[in-house]
């Protein structure tokens, strides 16, 4: 009977009402609109971007700083046959660039030979004339919607492919703070006594460590690189995850459905993952999307002081420390989209978290 019971009850729990009142908030509909439209960009990856080198890394020092909406015709050489790779493997690592490209301004054939002007820039007349003996040639226009960065790279690409970077951080180090946290504060709520003073006392002592102060540290000890990252942002992130679940953990024990439990004879492990903690997953969904915005903030920041994602691997954070020089000249944007962009995703996240907090707010 009580056991019964208590699937009539809510404690935090996620129903098909939440989700009837989230629909309700426009904000947090576009919030989650705003989502997954970068999880799909972040998914598809080289797929959509108009550069498939591997980290959209295909420079050209020849049409460096060039401004949004720049084209360009693009001489290809083709020096061996492209390789046949599947769907899958272009989705997600790209493909090796098998021609040499260069920038050009015109192109003509003579005497069985193909001639063309490299472009130098915005004066014509300073272009190199080469002839290209080989057959295997192709001439292509390329579209630059986002104009390029300093080295030449396509910044559209370098946008789109930073995005796997963002939300790949932001889910991975999620689940380290999600296993950590919850799996301590359980324990900690649920048993009590020596475990719980020792729990909460580690609780504190990370708490009282600035975050960003200890992300760097952890940095340091383990290196840089892209799973390092992972690691110390979700080492990071675990403790107010923790002592939110301690607390639920701590009312929801006393609950008659609980005591029904251990008459019956459950271990304390099904009592606390079948019967306490899927209570606490709705709250835990709140914290978790906040976090999700912390971990991409966190990322940026440490990207820009060169000790988070390495180049040649794209990273919002990385396009704004290359570019935030050009702020003072008349190539701002350059900074400022990806800027704009992490501004887009962290908000996004924040009002997700905040339209399921009022959504589970039964009182409003």
């Amino acid at each position: 009977m009580f056991l019964r019971k208590r699937k009539q009850q809510n404690y935090g729990k996620l129903s098909s009402d939440t989700w009837v009142r989230f629909r309700k908030n426009p904000l947090s509909v576009a919030s989650l609109c705003i989502i997954v439209f970068f999880t799909l960009i972040a998914i598809l990856g080289y797929l959509i971007t108009s550069d498939q080198t591997p980290y959209a890394n295909d420079q050209h020092l020849e049409i460096a700083v060039q401004k949004p909406g720049f084209k360009v015709q693009m001489l290809q050489i083709y020096d061996k046959p492209a390789e046949k790779q599947s769907f899958i493997k272009t989705m997600l690592f790209g493909k090796k660039n098998t021609c040499t490209s260069i920038p050009i301004y015109k192109h003509w054939t003579k005497n069985n030979k193909l001639y063309a002007e490299t472009f130098t820039g915005d004066n014509p007349n300073e272009g190199e004339v080469i002839s290209v003996s080989n057959k295997h040639y192709d001439i292509v226009t390329k579209h630059y919607i986002l104009g390029t960065d300093r080295y030449g790279r396509d910044m559209l690409s370098q946008l789109m492919i930073g995005t796997r970077v963002s939300l790949s951080i932001g889910l991975i180090a999620v689940i380290i703070a999600v296993v950590i946290g919850v799996t301590l504060g359980a324990i900690a709520g649920y048993f009590g006594g020596w475990l719980d003073k020792v729990i909460v006392w580690l609780i504190n002592v990370v708490w009282s460590v600035p975050t960003i102060l200890l992300v760097i540290a952890i940095t340091f000890a383990l290196g840089k690189g892209f799973w390092q990252v992972f690691i110390a942002v979700g080492l990071t992130m675990w403790v107010d995850l923790a002592r939110m679940v301690r607390g639920q953990v701590l009312s929801i024990k006393e609950k008659e459905f609980i005591e029904a439990g251990r008459a019956l004879g459950f271990s304390n492990f099904r009592i606390i993952f079948r019967h306490i903690l899927p209570n606490v997953v709705g709250t835990a969904t709140v914290i978790t999307a906040s976090n999700f915005a912390t971990a991409i903030l966190q990322e940026a920041g440490l990207s820009f002081l060169g000790i988070g994602v390495q180049p040649p691997m794209p990273s919002w954070g990385t396009m704004i420390k290359e570019n935030y020089g050009y702020i003072i000249l008349d190539a701002a944007y350059m900074a400022i989209i990806p800027g704009i962009a992490i501004m887009l995703l962290v908000f996004a996240f924040i009002m997700l978290g905040s339209g399921l907090r009022q959504a589970m707010n039964v009182k409003e």
